[in-house]
């Protein structure tokens, strides 16, 4: 079974940088895409960012493209979320998630998900 943890929420101001980690245990998943998710209050969870498996170019939503960075390290099977230049309407509880091979757009895609973190962002 995989377990998912994640790590690097807080609170910043606008403007300032976060770097969310997400580490894997359980099963090396270097052939399964990685994403990030979000969910803010109200709101359906919704795609951030994906490293495909396959090798070909990462994934962003329209919102966070140029500040967003996402990245693994197969090594030690951990996912990264670089953010950038972060605005209040980035505010949510954000999902680290793999598993997928298809579809890896689509949070139901996904077979493993980490606890969520929240990230604050204030005016």
């Amino acid at each position: 079974q995989v377990q998912l943890v994640e790590s690097g929420g807080g609170l910043v101001q606008a403007g300032g940088s976060l770097r969310l980690s997400c580490a894997a245990s359980g099963r090396t998943l270097s052939t399964y895409s990685m994403g990030w998710f979000r969910q803010a209050p109200g709101k359906e969870r919704e795609f951030v960012a994906v490293m495909p498996w396959s090798g070909s170019s990462t994934l962003y939503t329209n919102s966070v493209k140029g500040r967003f960075t996402i990245s693994r390290d197969d090594a030690k099977n951990t996912l990264y979320l670089q953010m950038n230049s972060l605005k209040p309407e980035d505010t949510a509880v954000y999902y680290c998630a793999t598993g997928a091979r298809i579809n890896v757009l689509k949070p139901e895609a996904y077979e493993y998900w980490g606890q969520g973190t929240q990230v604050t962002v204030s005016s």
